[in-house]
């Protein structure tokens, strides 16, 4: 089965001989993924994205890194290869690439589980590209122009790799306004696809997600293991599920016996979504939800004197740049101390970030201050981070997190 021919690209990328600050060096050296366009202090010819910049070193002028060229990004080379070794960047360098980030997902794929994160961006070594399957579909989401010369083979790769039966394309907000593309973002690239909500398993619970319309690609798959926990907590118990998206904590309660569980979301559409998932799944509890803001919707619950079992609170990121840490650190304090008064006596309460700018160290610093001002005896059972598909392979890559704390 051939792929759509809009893969293939007429671009043929030019060889840059790249100069670096020290600084920026420095940061090659050290395996970091980006280099900024201030660390650039020379460049041998006229550069397009996409381009493959070989960085030589200040002083010896020996080849310490090769990256692709984003002229329309900040980050201005995105690195492929760091160090001395020499590598050339080809169909094979980056099929390589593919087959040890598929070894590194073996031990998950043991489980009962179909829905993984095949590339994890720069983490798996390629910065601006995103691959995640969802049973026989790949859906491969491209962030940045640097890949067009090179998509034919490493979409063929991924395919064999992964055994899809259907690659979807989905492209960020840049691209989809780029004319350097022909694509339109959701558009179906290889094989066929019959309905846009595709049915996955998680650790055995059944899921779905929209992999043309949904968020990111379809569904958020860091949080698997979480999830499997909070369920195997949730068994009898009332459970709360704040900024429940499509109902991913919700839906691993429900399917383990939780007696009520309320999954409160700001999206209509998406509480739709969380209730259809549950119903993929064989359970006796009550689901309940609420649409509305979470910080308003907790308060109410509290002036009810409602309180829950468990009680999982998984914002979105509240620090997409630095002007904006010291606001999201107050609002993770703000949902710490109103998710403590929603748990119940003997209670559970999870608490999680996705903001990589807040780190993990601040994070769990921010909650241990709201929770000890309470004078509530409490435990910090478990603190976990990325799922074994979401490998952490630059300080920057980090940015999940989550506390159980158990009253």
């Amino acid at each position: 089965m051939p792929f759509s021919p809009k893969i293939k690209s007429s671009q043929k990328p030019k060889r840059l001989a790249v100069k670096l600050n020290a600084k920026g060096e420095q940061f090659v050296l050290k395996g970091h993924p980006w280099v900024f366009s201030n660390s650039i202090t020379k460049i041998n010819d006229d550069a397009n994205t996409g381009d493959l910049a070989i960085i030589f070193s200040k002083s010896k002028n020996k080849v310490v890194g090769l990256g692709l060229y984003d002229a329309n990004s900040p980050i201005r080379i995105k690195m492929l290869h760091s160090g001395m070794e020499k590598v050339e960047i080809n169909a094979a360098f980056f099929k390589s690439k593919i087959q040890k980030a598929f070894a590194k997902r073996h031990s998950l794929l043991q489980t009962n589980t179909n829905s993984y994160r095949l590339i994890f961006g720069e983490n798996d070594g390629f910065p601006g590209l995103i691959a995640d399957v969802y049973a026989s579909v790949l859906v491969v989401k491209l962030y940045s122009e640097i890949w067009l010369p090179y998509l034919e083979s490493i979409l063929h790769d991924l395919q064999q790799t992964s055994q899809a039966e259907t690659v979807v394309l989905r492209l960020s907000r840049n691209l989809q306004n780029s004319k350097a593309y022909q694509f339109t973002d959701g558009e179906v690239i290889y094989g066929t696809l019959e309905d846009e909500v595709v049915a996955f398993v998680e650790h055995g619970v059944n899921f779905s997600a929209n992999v043309i319309k949904g968020h990111k690609t379809g569904y958020f798959l860091d949080h698997r293991a979480n999830r499997k926990q909070v369920g195997e907590w949730s068994t009898g118990k009332t459970v709360l599920d704040v900024f429940s998206y499509a109902g991913g904590f919700s839906v691993h309660a429900l399917a383990n016996g939780a007696k009520e569980v309320t999954s409160l979301d700001i999206s209509k559409q998406a509480l739709e979504i969380a209730v259809e998932n549950g119903k993929l799944n064989a359970y006796k509890g009550k689901h309940k939800t609420i649409a509305g803001d979470a910080f308003n919707a907790l308060n109410t619950l509290i002036k009810k004197n409602i309180t829950f079992d468990v009680v999982v609170i998984d914002p979105p990121s509240f620090a997409k740049q630095a002007s904006e840490i010291a606001l999201a650190q107050k609002k993770y304090a703000q949902l710490a101390a109103l998710g403590e008064k929603l748990t119940a006596k003997n209670g559970l309460l999870v608490l999680a970030s996705c903001s990589s700018r807040v780190t993990a160290d601040v994070f769990f610093e921010i909650n241990a201050s709201v929770l000890n001002a309470v004078k509530r005896p409490y435990q910090l059972i478990l603190k976990t981070f990325h799922d074994t598909d979401h490998p952490v392979g630059f300080p920057e890559g980090a940015y999940l997190k989550c506390g159980s704390y158990q009253f």
